[in-house]
């Protein structure tokens, strides 16, 4: 039997482009999978580095259909096609985010972008008030909240199972730029950008997973951090951004807690990882160990929660692939926001209206204006600063 299908939303796999992530790169290669993982979406075009050679020897290496010099033109052609894409990944250095965002919003096609948002909270207002005018599907790439354990843990806080949270400890440690593999004839490309303020903005570590561990502490509790007391340092000989930094933090809803992040910390590989405390239960989870969340209620024993086995909420269901005991990693959690992302593109597509679950503009705003706040209360001596 051979199946036909038409060139509608809902009949056919999303058609992705990508700007940047090209060879050297590492996390174009992560989006890459990650959008295709669940058939909904396919690869097909790119701009995917600033030099021409490398942007269309990386387009022949993923086998994709167009490859483009830049993403002015890309934004352009793509958009009049009557087969041009239906979203975009943007996956450039972030002092690039904004640009390249406002160009796609601006022609009309749906963006997901790398965090942090912008290099600073004038570029994502520009890009909230592109949205605004052109109001297309936005998600924001906080990787880690599309493993189904964090969204049991979310609904099991939502729903009061923790009464008022109270505590929060988040870390988020790397020990990847201990040594200082940005500098000399063999630089880092990776270390390089992140560790260059006119690439990647005020801050490296807070910047590039600070935002991580303050949104997983939002998107868990459903609160925001208002407040925080930061305490930035560079342990690098002559690194111009922080690869260390250490927090309190004041949540919306009274519970207070601890934020630290660090690239320097010996024998860290990605360490993310939360505890959040309330006035009836608690909760713990590991990122390394992504398919077990820890709940403990008061005198009652620790539970081991684990994906496929005993995970019950509604999201954390529809985001599970695998039976029990067959680990997920990066890759399934990424390709669990681009689930969300598409089926809200299928919705508006039907004139329904989308149901997020994925880190959007909100997101970014907040993630930008966390940033700036760290690195002010770094430079007054780690004063408190509102959010």
């Amino acid at each position: 039997m051979e199946l036909t299908y038409q060139n509608s939303l809902q009949q056919r796999p999303l058609r992705a482009g990508i700007v940047g992530g090209g060879s050297g790169a590492f996390i174009g290669a992560v989006h890459r999978m990650a959008a295709q993982l669940d058939g909904q979406a396919v690869l097909v075009a790119g701009a995917l580095s600033s030099r021409e050679a490398v942007a269309h020897d990386s387009a022949k290496a993923w086998y994709l259909q167009r490859s483009y010099s830049n993403f002015h033109e890309m934004a352009k052609q793509e958009a009049a096609r009557e087969d041009g894409i239906d979203f975009v990944i943007v996956a450039t250095p972030n002092h690039l985010h904004a640009e390249v965002a406002v160009a796609f919003i601006n022609a009309g096609i749906n963006v997901m972008c790398e965090k942090p948002l912008a290099m600073n909270l004038a570029e994502a207002k520009a890009i909230e008030a592109a949205l605004k005018e052109h109001p297309v599907i936005f998600g924001l790439a906080h990787t880690y909240t599309g493993y189904p354990a964090v969204h049991e843990a979310k609904q099991k806080i939502a729903s009061g199972e923790l009464g008022a949270i109270r505590k929060v400890l988040v870390e988020y440690n790397q020990d990847w730029l201990m040594s200082a593999l940005e500098s000399g004839p063999d630089a880092n490309k990776q270390a390089s950008w992140r560790t260059d303020p006119a690439r990647s903005g005020i801050s490296c570590c807070v910047g590039d997973i600070g935002t991580h561990a303050a949104n997983m502490v939002e998107f868990m509790t459903g609160e925001t951090i208002d407040q925080i007391c930061a305490d930035l340092t560079s342990f690098g000989a002559g690194r111009q951004l922080d690869d260390d930094a250490n927090m309190l933090i004041r949540l919306s809803g009274g519970g207070k807690g601890t934020l630290v992040c660090s690239q320097i910390a010996c024998g860290e590989e990605n360490a993310l990882a939360i505890r959040i405390y309330g006035a009836k239960a608690a909760i713990e989870w590991h990122q390394q160990e992504p398919n077990t969340l820890w709940f403990t209620q008061q005198g009652k024993p620790r539970q081991s929660l684990r994906t496929a086995v005993s995970l019950v909420s509604e999201q954390a269901l529809h985001l599970t692939r695998t039976p029990g005991g067959h680990p997920e990693g990066i890759l399934e959690s990424l390709a669990g926001l681009y689930k969300l992302f598409i089926e809200d593109i299928r919705r508006v597509a039907r004139d329904e209206q989308p149901q997020g679950g994925y880190p959007g503009i909100a997101d970014g705003l907040r993630g930008m204006r966390f940033i700036e706040a760290a690195v002010s209360s770094a430079e007054k001596g780690a004063c408190w600063q509102i959010i």
